[in-house]
């Protein structure tokens, strides 16, 4: 099976999906990571031209850490990301054709802040029509042979999230902890902006969906149920 979570920022898959998609890796799935943004305003002195390539660095060791592919997208800066942004559809159904993905993971679409909810919004739209062979033809990459099994990731803190699925990543938890601190420069502002202790805060909202579910760590998801996106069986690990 081959799986792809999609982030608005460097940092999200990490913070939300990054034990499951380990528990893919285990059991011989292929997985690619793709974020939206550039992550240009992630800090208070280090500049966006110092600080895009710094993120994408963090973010390339945290996926080699897995095993995954990271995917490039031409981002779009912190805050400038929407939903209806055409070209930027186009792009983002390159990059899931390009991936041919059987499931794919993103945002929950009422998470906390505006890029979250535009890529919620842009992996919806994009993964359908990247199915459609006239939709964008001059593409490198031949459409899709089936929309894509869709899975919104928890919100931030568990905020209006109500899990219907949950993923024992207890075993994987300690790979998930090493790869969130791949994003050093976050780590850092998150600190200082927010004044949380990012690891920290993932751990606690690990164990509160463990806790839900009866095992010491969960990542809690919630699917897609429309016609197209339907399958019987389960296809999280």
């Amino acid at each position: 099976m081959r799986v792809l979570a999609v982030g608005a920022h460097p940092d999200d898959v990490e913070i939300l999906c990054a034990g499951t998609l380990a528990r893919y890796r285990q059991a011989g799935h292929s997985v690619a990571v793709a974020h939206l943004c550039t992550g240009d305003c992630g800090h208070y002195t280090i500049p966006p031209v110092e600080l895009v390539p710094m993120r994408r660095a963090e973010a390339q060791a945290a996926a080699d850490m897995l095993g995954a592919e990271l995917l490039t997208v031409e981002g779009a800066g912190d805050g400038d990301l929407v939903a209806d942004d055409l070209p930027r559809r186009r792009r983002v159904a390159e990059m899931i054709r390009l991936a041919r993905p059987d499931v794919i993971l993103t945002h929950n679409p009422d998470d906390y802040m505006p890029d979250h909810r535009a890529t919620s919004a842009l992996i919806f739209a994009a993964s359908f029509v990247a199915t459609a062979p006239h939709w964008d033809p001059e593409g490198p990459s031949p459409a899709l042979g089936g929309i894509p099994a869709l899975y919104y990731m928890d919100s931030l803190a568990g905020t209006g999230f109500e899990p219907e699925d949950y993923v024992d990543v207890t075993e994987t938890f300690e790979l998930k902890r090493r790869m969130l601190r791949c994003h050093r420069s976050q780590v850092t502002w998150l600190e200082e902006h927010d004044g949380i202790d990012i690891v920290e805060f993932m751990t606690v909202q690990s164990r509160l969906r463990g806790l839900q579910c009866g095992v010491r760590y969960a990542e809690g998801f919630r699917r897609l149920r429309v016609w197209g996106r339907v399958s019987p069986g389960r296809l999280l690990p």
